[in-house]
């Protein structure tokens, strides 16, 4: 059988949130279990453009493989390649920019899941972008979301996404007044931007608050600050090995010596049942996300038989 090439528009036809919450929780209990295999992302730098590649194997599902991605002034290009774990075969290449939305927010969906409160129904978003999204629709299926405050830098276009966000997932969502309208009386507080300093003040997190912060994947970005950290009663991972080479939010505070990786629990831990999650309604959870390959593998081997089932696709020449 020959492998399967799918791009963007068969991915956006095949993908849903349901899908991508099943595989990623999927994912993260089979890394909580051993029975998963994570490599931390791995990065080449030239002046013009950089290749990051992150690669693992999910034996129990008989595949491995890796995103590539390259990023650069013109645009930002995905793939993820999977492989047959048994033969070596290649068994599809997939255009991965939806997917790696999806997964991410699917990831933060399934934290929430474990480390929120139940009865969270206030959501504070800082973001406006694409992956954004995904981070609130993944929200929306696990916890009862009534009102969505959503605060960026841009205010044309902060208006704009929650007037798409209510038309296409229901529920209120309102432009923020500023970072502390955003973080003051929210269940839950969600990053997912590109900033370089933190966002907002942590003391402005309310008692039982859970914070997925999304976006500092590189030593150079923070979304949160000290304060936020040293409040967390549960500091989460996707990836211990992973937080530590590049979680830009905890990085200062394990360098000073204020949190140790020890203090670190990985969320498949947690989905697994080996660590315990949230201790109490008052207790203050985060869940640091960097992304992991065993996210984006566990998508794609779900997509891969319904691409088949449907027809779509092209056939790869190997």
């Amino acid at each position: 059988m020959s492998a399967l090439y799918l791009d963007e528009a068969d991915v956006k036809h095949l993908l849903t949130m349901d899908m991508a919450l099943e595989a990623v929780e999927a994912a993260h209990l089979a890394h909580g279990h051993g029975r998963a295999i994570d490599i931390p992302r791995q990065r080449t730098r030239l002046p013009t453009a950089a290749l990051h590649i992150l690669q693992g194997a999910l034996p129990d599902s008989g595949v491995f493989g890796y995103k590539a991605y390259t990023t650069s002034r013109e645009a930002n290009r995905f793939l993820v390649h999977l492989f047959d774990a048994a033969s070596g075969r290649l068994l599809a290449m997939i255009e991965a920019d939806r997917l790696g939305m999806m997964r991410t927010g699917a990831a933060g969906g399934v934290a929430a899941r474990h480390l929120a409160r139940p009865d969270a129904a206030t959501v504070g978003l800082f973001g406006a972008g694409w992956q954004a999204r995904s981070q609130i629709e993944a929200l929306c299926r696990v916890r009862p979301v009534q009102l969505v405050k959503v605060y960026s830098r841009d205010e044309a276009k902060r208006q704009a996404f929650c007037e798409e966000m209510a038309q296409s997932l229901g529920g209120e969502f309102r432009p923020a007044s500023s970072p502390e309208d955003t973080v003051r009386g929210s269940d839950i507080v969600v990053t997912i931007t590109t900033a370089a300093q933190p966002l907002f003040d942590g003391a402005w997190i309310e008692e039982g608050c859970h914070v997925n912060a999304a976006g500092s994947n590189a030593l150079i970005r923070r979304e949160i600050d000290e304060t936020t950290v040293r409040r967390a009663g549960l500091v989460c991972v996707d990836s211990r090995p992973t937080a530590l080479a590049e979680a830009g939010d905890l990085l200062p505070l394990l360098e000073k010596g204020r949190l140790h990786d020890r203090q670190l629990v990985e969320l498949g831990e947690i989905v697994a049942g080996i660590r315990p999650g949230r201790g109490s309604d008052a207790q203050i959870t985060l869940f640091e996300s960097q992304g992991m390959a065993i996210q984006d593998l566990a998508v794609a081997t779900r997509l891969l038989p319904l691409a088949r089932q449907r027809g779509l696709g092209r056939p790869l020449p190997t």
